[in-house]
């Protein structure tokens, strides 16, 4: 079955750079799959990757050309605290140790002791909750890409005191390195436990922000990244990223304005 989709911007644009921008691969990806006639617009394989798509045209990549993108891993771990993302400096244990066939899940496969698994989207030391790590280079541009706008949802346990005013702060208007934060959802859900939904991942985002209103993070547990939820995977355990769930991450969602005061 082959992947569609129309273009719905009002110019033309060469066919490799929409498939990139709409996330479905990387430039470098779109010219092999075009070459390969992966591709076709309206319906008719195109074979040149500086070909224009217009304005209501409707693109598709057939069923080989996905199983080809799809052939990089992806992992959902629930990583506990202790447990660094990525490359660890010496004394520490990157969450990669933790994918061991005796803590899977679901459905999957161990990757090889020697994989290069990169985490898509960093959790830090000290947090704990869904971390991505993947080779799949059109998962990672869905997630983290410049253009990335997927959710990412936070429960956090606080000390200090929690004003209306310190959660208005939270929502909009702090700065963190001299950059103005995107808004955020903040909202109470018990007395010391907040939940934030960001759009960007700044190092240490949540903890900082916290600090410039008086509060102290003491938990910090990831629960979602867009469509792909924490749900009851079980901490220091993992799987594999289905289906599904790969193309839930890769379909365009409706743009919502978001003032940050929910």
């Amino acid at each position: 079955m082959s992947w569609t989709r129309t273009h719905d911007g009002a110019e033309p644009m060469r066919l490799n750079k929409w498939l990139a921008q709409a996330g479905v691969c990387s430039r470098r990806e779109a010219d092999a799959l075009i070459a390969d006639g992966r591709v076709a617009i309206d319906g008719a394989v195109v074979q040149d990757a500086g070909r224009k798509v217009e304005p209501g045209q409707t693109v598709a990549l057939d069923a080989a050309g996905q199983a080809e993108l799809a052939q990089g891993m992806t992992i959902v771990l629930h990583k506990p605290v202790g447990y660094v993302s990525g490359q660890p400096e010496p004394g520490k244990i990157p969450a990669v140790r933790l994918l061991t066939r005796d803590r899977l899940d679901g459905p999957g496969q161990p990757p090889a002791r020697d994989a290069s698994l990169p985490p898509i989207g960093r959790l830090d030391e000290d947090s704990r909750g869904l971390l991505l790590l993947s080779t799949d280079g059109v998962v990672a541009k869905a997630v983290i890409g410049p253009d990335s706008d997927l959710e990412k949802e936070y429960l956090v346990v606080v000390e200090g005191r929690v004003t209306e005013t310190a959660l208005t702060r939270l929502r909009h208007g702090l700065e963190l390195d001299g950059r103005k934060l995107r808004p955020a959802r903040v909202t109470q859900v018990e007395p010391q436990r907040l939940r934030f939904i960001l759009k960007e991942g700044r190092k240490r985002q949540i903890r900082r922000m916290c600090d410039l209103v008086g509060l102290r993070v003491v938990d910090l547990l990831r629960i979602r990244i867009g469509p792909i939820t924490l749900d009851d995977l079980a901490e220091g355990r993992w799987r594999g990223l289905s289906e599904g769930e790969r193309t839930a991450l890769l379909t365009p969602r409706p743009v919502v304005r978001d003032s940050g005061a929910r």
